[in-house]
């Protein structure tokens, strides 16, 4: 790839600057769409896609900040699925004096993550939409019979 001047060919000098890298991968860690991106670059998506293409080290910031804050809500979306404790201390007032008690706090199974997850791991498995195929004998498909009656002319609707 020839080195970039800062210069498209025959256009303005571009708006890309080395330490949108950096905006960009924190941007996406909080998940920032290209749109949100192009927003607050102050450009269009186009523009986006564009730098994207000509700045590898770009494309590999927003990757990086995607997939980080990806992973990150996936594996909050297994433990939500799954069920998870962790450790909690309880404040209680013990005739004035603060009292604290370490305990667990324990979250049940999520149903709705449970389905959320099943749904886009297994989808053949989970999917809500539901594909009926009729054929024939063994699976061939299904013939098509036409029966024609003659001898009455059809009454035209209107001509009483």
């Amino acid at each position: 790839m020839a080195e970039n001047t800062g210069v498209h060919p025959g256009g303005r000098p571009t708006k890309y600057k080395p330490e949108f890298n950096t905006q960009a991968y924190k941007l996406c860690l909080l998940g920032a769409t290209d749109k949100q991106l192009a927003d607050f670059f102050d450009v269009e998506e186009k523009t986006v896609n564009n730098w994207k293409d000509d700045y590898p080290e770009f494309l590999q910031s927003i990757k990086a900040g995607k997939d980080e804050a990806d992973s990150v809500i996936a594996e909050s979306l297994f433990h939500r699925a799954k069920g998870f404790s962790h450790p909690e201390d309880k404040i209680f007032n013990d005739d004035g004096t603060p009292l604290i008690v370490p305990t667990t706090k324990h979250y049940p199974p999520d149903t709705a993550a449970c389905i959320f997850w099943l749904k886009n791991r297994q989808k053949a498995q989970w999917r809500d939409k539901v594909e009926t195929e009729l054929t024939g004998a063994d699976g061939q498909p299904l013939g098509l019979e036409i029966n024609v009656v003659y001898g009455k002319d059809p009454v035209e609707k209107g001509s009483d």
